[in-house]
Parts: structure tokens; C-alpha cells; sequence
């Protein structure tokens, strides 16, 4: 081979095995963000979160409840005079698996930076 031809890159395969560290009930794109909406905000109810994710009602609830059942988040249901409204919080749990799943794309970000 002369010096004129170069050689043959040769890739790696990225180490991806930072994906292990995702979590499947946090990393569904409308769950991951109400996660990232209530860490924000702390609080929310249900009208601000439909509007702000532009979901449906059915989409939501069903979300907030699959959240609610891995204790990432608390629903509290009351009266703002005769208006029913739900409010949602995010959990300690909530606050920590939002961490560690950012920690994860992060990791996984830095592979693509590392090539």
C-alpha cells in the first residue's frame, strides 16, 4: 500500500450499553414529558398539563395513572369552588428516576461526542 492510499477506516461500535439504564415507564415520550413539565413546576393541574403537552384527556389520564401506580408522581382531586379539578405533583421517586433517565441520554449523547 502506498502512502498516497489511505487506509481503510475502521469504526467501533459505540459502547450503548448506558440504554440499559433507561427506564421504559419514564422514557415514553408523553410520561418523560409530564416529568420534565412537573419537575418545572412542582405542581400542576390536570387543564395545564392537557394544554401544554396538547394531549386528550384519555391520553393524559391514562399517563398520569401509570405514573401514579410507579409512585413517580401523587394525584390529589378537589374543588376550586364548584369545579372539580386534579392536581399533580412529581414525586421524590418522580424527581429521582427523571434524574437518572437524563443521567442515561446524557451517557448515551457523550458516545455519539466520543466518535
Amino acid at each position: 500500500m502506498s502512502r498516497e492510499e489511505a487506509a481503510p477506516e475502521v469504526r467501533q461500535t459505540p459502547d450503548v450499553s448506558a440504554a440499559v439504564h433507561l427506564d421504559d415507564v419514564v422514557h415514553q415520550r408523553t410520561r418523560l414529558g409530564l416529568l420534565v413539565v412537573l419537575a418545572e413546576v412542582h405542581q400542576a393541574d390536570f387543564a395545564y398539563l392537557k394544554a401544554t403537552l396538547q394531549l386528550t384527556d384519555g391520553n393524559l389520564g391514562k399517563h398520569i395513572e401509570i405514573l401514579a401506580h410507579h409512585n413517580l408522581v401523587s394525584v390529589r382531586k378537589g374543588y376550586e369552588g364548584r369545579r372539580s379539578r386534579t392536581w399533580i405533583s412529581i414525586s421524590r421517586a418522580g424527581k429521582e428516576a427523571l434524574e437518572r433517565e437524563v443521567n442515561a441520554l446524557k451517557a448515551l449523547l457523550s458516545l455519539d461526542a466520543q466518535h
